[in-house]
């Protein structure tokens, strides 16, 4: 953890040069947290009686509006505020808000995902009851149908009979003189209930009609035992039967119930996710920035003065299509303020009007794409992320059900990505000129075997280098690193000369 807070192993990460060395202080120079620009600007303003938000929006709208930079992404935006101040105060009851109503939400995530661990183990124990359901129905293995028959007899014997506490139950007729061979008979007589599971609704009566018929001629073929003991023997299995067929129908729905419960359970707190995020950020934003309290900045910040720090980076560029490299301004303004609050017209709710001081840095570079997406993720990796560490504790309590849960969640029609990608390359295998592509990559492998050439997949150099280049050639390369270099100078250093100009500062 500690190389990621490293400014040179971060740099280095993300395939940036040299570290940018710069005179923070008049005659030291100092490594900072960014990469080597090619121009560097910086204006440092004190203006007591001004509002100094101005700074920050003349600089973003002279880089659009006269040197047609059409991109702006936010890297940065933090504050920090002494515990005396009214500033603080009026923070504070903000994030106060923001933070009841993310724990409302965070406990109703909680109680649910506790909730869908029950709901989990509950068609588990629905699964293994009609696993015994469908094994004697089936009867694809004889072992283990016998097996499940015995133990469903064994379960309405045990706990819709009562077992030998009713005197009326197989057990408890096995107790009277002449019944003694009652749970024998019981166990061992099996009627003929196959396809009960696959059974229509308008077959239904049909079907249990048959099972019956099928009870009465099993037993009436049983020799050697009175007909009083059979005639008892027939409706103890008649009643199994009926209630056999009857709860593997309750099973059955419930499940399916359960399915869809769990699927709504899942749903929930996937919006209760999504509702969450907005509150996190928000709270992330309006909490006071640790790097401000406790870094080097830190000595601008007294507790008993009414003071407040905000740092605000912003990555600028101009992005014209077909073209790799673009000229990117950095802005970086750290600002030093007296905030006094003011009241708001409307709602009547007090707001900071910031007076002080601001260090604005402007820093240039030709970019590509994947550089200007690099830095972003850079800066990401320095932050802490609550929200992703929510999810983060949110997948391992998913992860923790097992593959149970998505089979679960599957059958109520849910689709997960792997599904989709499945899905895609199972298109692609039942695609019509599948056996023509690979006669074709046959005879390619063949013609590679004896021509020497590459195997396939194995990217050339030329491709390589296409990828890395965007098709164009080096010297088109060279001629867009100029242009945009040429743009950027004149647009860095005019944006730096006009904003001094027009705020009666001395220039050259």
């Amino acid at each position: 953890m500690a190389a990621e807070h490293n400014p040179v192993e971060l740099l280095k990460k993300y395939n940036f040069g040299e570290q940018e060395e710069a005179e923070l202080v008049s005659g030291v120079k100092e490594k900072t947290n960014y990469p080597s620009p090619a121009y560097r600007y910086r204006v440092v303003v004190e203006a007591v009686h001004a509002y100094i938000e101005e700074a920050y929006y003349w600089t973003l709208d002279e880089l659009e509006m006269s040197w047609s930079f059409n991109k702006f992404d936010k890297i940065t935006d933090i504050h920090a505020a002494s515990e005396q101040s009214a500033f603080f105060g009026v923070s504070e009851q903000r994030i106060g808000l923001q933070q009841d109503k993310a724990a409302q939400y965070l406990r109703g995530i909680s109680e649910m995902l506790k909730a869908l661990f029950q709901i989990v183990r509950e068609l588990r124990v629905i699964d293994e009851r009609t696993g015994y359901y469908k094994q004697t129905f089936n009867r694809k293995n004889e072992e283990e149908a016998v097996g499940s028959d015995i133990t469903l007899k064994g379960v309405w014997v045990d706990q819709v009979e009562g077992g030998t506490k009713n005197a009326a139950s197989v057990y408890g007729l096995a107790q009277t003189v002449g019944f003694s061979v009652l749970p024998d008979l019981f166990f061992r007589v099996r009627a003929n209930d196959i396809g009960g599971d696959k059974a229509k609704p308008e077959e239904y009566d049909a079907f249990v009609k048959r099972v019956i018929e099928d009870v009465d001629k099993k037993v009436k073929g049983i020799e050697g035992f009175n007909e009083k003991v059979k005639e008892v023997l027939t409706r103890k299995l008649v009643q199994y039967y009926m209630w056999k067929l009857r709860t593997f129908k309750e099973l059955d729905a419930r499940r399916k119930f359960t399915i869809k419960y769990l699927r709504q359970h899942y749903d929930t707190i996937k919006l209760y996710m999504g509702w969450i995020k907005p509150y996190l950020r928000n709270i992330l934003k309006l909490q006071m920035a640790e790097k401000l309290i406790q870094g080097e900045k830190a000595r601008e910040l007294i507790t008993a003065f009414e003071g407040s720090l905000i740092e605000v980076e912003v990555l600028s560029y101009k992005h014209r299509e077909g073209r790799k490299f673009h000229p990117c301004v950095l802005l970086n303004i750290f600002y030093r303020t007296s905030p006094s609050m003011v009241y708001v017209q409307e709602g009547y709710q007090r707001g900071p009007s910031h007076t002080g001081k601001f260090d604005m840095t402007l820093r240039g570079y030709v970019w590509s794409d994947e550089q200007i997406t690099n830095y972003k993720r850079m800066r990401e990796e320095e932050d802490l992320h609550m929200l992703s560490m929510i999810n983060e504790d949110i997948k391992a309590s998913m992860d923790a059900l097992g593959d149970e849960l998505k089979q679960y969640l599957r059958e109520a029609g849910e689709i997960f990505p792997e599904d989709e990608q499945k899905r895609e390359e199972l298109k692609t295998s039942n695609s019509p000129l599948e056996p023509f592509i690979g006669v074709f990559g046959g005879l390619k492998d063949i013609a590679s075997a004896f021509g020497g050439a590459k195997p396939a997949g194995a990217p050339s150099k030329q491709s390589i280098k296409k990828q890395l280049t965007g098709g164009k050639s080096d010297v088109q390369l060279d001629i867009q690193i100029t242009e945009a270099r040429e743009e950027l100078k004149r647009a860095i250093w005019q944006t730096y000369k006009n904003y001094k100009k027009l705020h009666g500062m001395l220039t050259w």
